[in-house]
């Protein structure tokens, strides 16, 4: 016996033990339970913890309170005022296939995002509902510039979002829900406030602001026009991500990753334009994709919002199949969810019925977004091993206890007796 090898049992065996080490290699848990290849119901995937990284706050804003911020500051330009058909205009104008389109539904929820007032409020319900859908970490970003119109200050904006983050945390765990949110500040890839923005960033750091991110049209607007922002966020050892791969191809993962050394990447999902994949399904990496999964640098995959964009033509097609198959560091977000129609937990219903993805599966897609998260390692760690394991191992030991309703019953019968 080798030294160190666990002496065999009764019940295991050397047969057993290189069963196990032919999963684990395989990436298979040896702590398999015989509900491991079970797909989890719907319930399941709502109360399951969930870690979010790419949600733009002017994109998940309740219809009604669009509705309702737009009768008390003045705004006229909604194309509905009733809040069911203001929702539906909004997710079908989304549908359009072109991500430049998409955008333009933004213009109405930042026209009523422009008071301290309408910021905290609209802040405080995104951490309220994406609490109530099973979201236990999440990072939200928004634009500081975009929400000036009306005489705030970056400073005061800033401020407002995150007063709303606090007030949100509190209403969710008076509603018996746990989350933590963080915000992320974007600067507009068209515009030039980038360093001023990145500079926003880092002195809110240890106030609720946890990075930066550019976003909007990546064609014709590549990264590096904003290098003077990413060189100082380096030095100051600050937190970034960059919208890369989703619109524009290869250039823009490149620029994002190798000029502007982001931490992580918004989307990502044109990494497949460098791979080949051969008639038996092997694959063959090119040298970015290779170097996108060895530095393990997370991508931030939205599945919905991917197909509305034309950035993927179905969730069966969508590249995060593939990339789940060969170990990219993945992790699963909304995007936008007004836009979207969206939640975590629907992101993951169409994952589970498209690719048959378990609990196993869902943990696995939550535990990359967590260590990819722009929080200290230690408190990272913790949300590991303290809220998010914990959590999917009660979700998949509730099989046990299925017939835990029939026990009376049982009891009663002996008692007769």
């Amino acid at each position: 016996m080798a030294e160190g090898e666990p002496a065999a049992t009764p019940c295991t065996g050397h047969r057993w033990v290189s069963f196990v080490k032919f999963y684990a290699r395989r990436g298979y848990s040896a702590e398999m339970t015989s509900e491991t290849t079970t797909l989890p119901t719907v319930d399941q995937i709502r109360r399951a913890p969930k870690v979010l990284l790419h949600d733009h706050l002017d994109g998940g804003l309740r219809p009604a309170t669009i509705v309702e911020l737009a009768r008390e500051t003045g705004y006229n330009g909604l194309p509905e005022t009733d809040p069911e058909k203001l929702g539906v205009w909004f997710r079908e104008a989304a549908d359009s296939g072109s991500l430049e389109r998409y955008l333009e539904t933004f213009a109405h929820t930042c026209a009523v995002m422009q008071t301290r007032e309408a910021l905290t409020r609209v802040a405080a319900e995104c951490a309220e509902d994406l609490a109530a859908d099973g979201v236990v970490y999440a990072e939200v970003r928004y634009a500081p510039e975009q929400h000036l119109e009306k005489g705030l200050t970056l400073e005061e904006v800033v401020e407002a979002v995150n007063e709303g983050f606090r007030e949100g945390e509190r209403r969710a765990r008076a509603a018996g829900h746990r989350i933590r949110v963080g915000a992320l500040l974007t600067a507009m890839r068209h515009a030039a406030r980038a360093l001023e923005i990145a500079e926003l960033a880092n002195r809110y750091r240890d106030l609720g602001v946890t990075g930066f991110d550019i976003a909007g049209a990546e064609a014709g607007f590549p990264p590096t026009r904003h290098l003077d922002a990413f060189e100082y966020l380096k030095r100051e050892n600050n937190h970034f991500t960059i919208h890369a791969g989703e619109a524009f191809g290869l250039p823009s993962i490149w620029q994002a990753l190798q000029w502007c050394g982001a931490d992580r990447l918004g989307h990502g999902v044109r990494i497949t334009d460098d791979m080949e994949v051969a008639d038996d399904g092997s694959v063959k990496l090119g040298r970015l994709a290779s170097y996108v999964r060895d530095k393990r640098i997370p991508l931030e995959m939205c599945p919905t919002s991917n197909l509305q964009t034309g950035a993927a033509t179905s969730y069966a097609e969508h590249p995060i199949g593939l990339l789940r198959r060969l170990q990219f560091r993945l992790t699963v977000n909304t995007d936008n969810r007004l836009m979207s129609g969206t939640s975590m937990s629907r992101e993951f219903e169409h994952l589970v019925s498209t690719f048959r993805y378990t609990l196993d599966d869902m943990q696995w897609f939550t535990v990359n977004a967590m260590k990819s998260a722009f929080i200290p390692f230690d408190e990272r760690l913790a949300m590991i091993n303290d809220v998010i394991k914990p959590g999917y191992a009660e979700l998949r030991s509730e099989w046990l206890f299925r017939q835990v309703d029939a026990e009376p019953a049982v009891i009663s019968e002996y008692r007769s007796e």
